[in-house]
């Protein structure tokens, strides 16, 4: 989606020569922290869809000239369903769900109406393509093999994008995603691609092509957050036997973590993800150095292996959920929800249900526990939040948790505040709610309770 005019604004004269060559002298560059505000305020203002968020994993980038901006870039996660590009790609859906990680989707691009230029949006999303994977892998710990967009043929023909190389695949079948369905809105967006990668549509369809191992991002995680995860894993009692130990039981546990933060999803993964590792990185994470190869080294494949099968499971998802809600700001959302585990089953054949606790922004799961057959999720949430320091959070959980009880845990126990639904199930609290007034949440009220 994109918001530019081949034209300059009606009534604005034409730009001089010298504005002409401004062009030549733009530059792109991810925006700052402290810019985040403005170039959210300017494509909401300015963009015809205006800004919310970005959905999932995403990035900002401001194409300026002498300090001054021109144009504004926003690349968020793919689309999870689009038939035009699957079928250019040609991957079954297996894969699709698998690699859908590997495209980013340029979902705003905004030239800022006092810097129409004659070919600035080309040149403005060629000096993007060129970082954009780079900039993603450091950001997000992985490398994009493609780039997407959608573009409304009612108001755009898409000039800018073919100028850039892209290419045209085909077009939507007017369908938007709302919440967990789908609904026609009647308006087919165009559908463009930009190989990233030289192979990235081989590569993408191939069912034997596994990704390159997981890599270590090196400000994935600073130093106080690695410093303060080897405190928690050091509190874990050591599972192994004195004898034969070569390896540190919380630096294993460390790099098996860091693993998995960074995509590996196998033993295998994982210690191909610690044998890539650079020694300074190796030393960061506390591994063994050897004093005759003057070396450090990492554990291998083996005893990554025993040790976390070894590793006591419930005592350490408790402390790294705990440290997880640690590394998140003070006051965030935390969502409830409960899921029964398809082909999973007790010994008595009952099914897995597991009662989640996630924090809304990060998407991060930050504890969990079982559900046992013999009761259901509304006594276990208060077990899921007893450990849980969510002292200014907000809990949010479907209808079933609508009760006094938790309601009150969760308020008075836990100093926090909740955000329950209300359905039909319970008709007088709803015409309860549908009475209220306005005046009747205002702040006095709030602080006063």
């Amino acid at each position: 989606m994109v918001v530019y005019t081949s034209a300059m604004s009606e009534g604005r004269p034409c730009p001089s020569l010298a504005e002409k060559g401004v062009v030549r002298q733009v530059g792109v560059r991810l925006v700052g922290a402290g810019e985040r505000s403005r170039w959210d305020a300017l494509v909401r203002t300015h963009h015809y869809l205006g800004f919310d968020g970005f959905i999932g994993q995403s990035l900002r980038y401001v194409a300026e000239c002498d300090g001054r901006w021109l144009a504004l870039l926003g690349w968020q996660a793919a689309a999870l369903k689009c038939r035009a590009r699957d079928r250019w790609i040609g991957w079954p859906p297996v894969l699709q769900y698998r690699r859908l990680h590997l495209i980013a989707n340029n979902s705003r691009f905004l030239i800022l109406p006092d810097a129409q230029l004659p070919n600035l949006a080309s040149r403005v999303l060629s000096l993007n393509l060129r970082r954009l994977s780079d900039d993603w892998q450091q950001a997000h710990g992985w490398p994009l093999l493609l780039a997407e967009t959608f573009v409304d043929p009612e108001r755009f023909t898409g000039a800018c994008y073919r100028a850039a190389n892209w290419l045209l695949v085909g077009s939507t079948r007017g369908f938007a995603k709302q919440q967990q369905t789908y609904r026609q809105h009647g308006r087919p967006k165009l559908v463009l691609v930009y190989p990233l990668h030289h192979r990235a549509r081989s590569l993408l369809s191939d069912p034997l092509w596994q990704p390159g191992g997981a890599t270590m991002n090196p400000k994935a995680l600073p130093t106080k957050q690695m410093e303060s995860l080897q405190q928690m894993l050091r509190s874990l009692p050591d599972c192994r036997h004195a004898r034969g130990v070569r390896h540190r039981y919380y630096t294993v546990l460390t790099i098996a973590l860091a693993g998995v933060l960074c995509g590996a999803k196998s033993f295998t993964a994982l210690a191909e993800f610690a044998a890539a590792l650079s020694p300074s990185q190796l030393k960061r994470l506390g591994a063994r150095f050897h004093p005759l190869q003057k070396r450090y080294q990492a554990p291998s494949e083996p005893t990554l292996r025993r040790v976390l099968q070894a590793s006591e499971a419930q005592a350490l998802d408790q402390a790294l959920g705990q440290w997880l809600a640690a590394q998140a700001c003070g006051g965030d959302a935390i969502a409830v929800d409960g899921k029964t585990m398809h082909g999973a089953r007790r010994p008595d054949g009952s099914q897995v249900h597991l009662l989640s606790a996630f924090l809304h922004q990060q998407g991060l799961t930050t504890a969990q526990i079982e559900v046992d057959a013999k009761t259901n999720e509304i006594p276990e949430i208060r077990r899921l939040l007893e450990p849980m320091q969510i002292a200014g959070s907000v809990v949010t959980a479907d209808a079933m948790h609508t009760q006094k009880q938790t309601a009150r845990f969760i308020v008075k126990d836990k100093h926090a505040d909740y955000l329950f639904t209300v359905k039909d199930n319970q008709p007088g609290l709803r015409d309860d709610i549908a009475a209220l007034a306005q005046s009747d949440f205002s702040p006095c009220v709030r602080n006063g309770r």
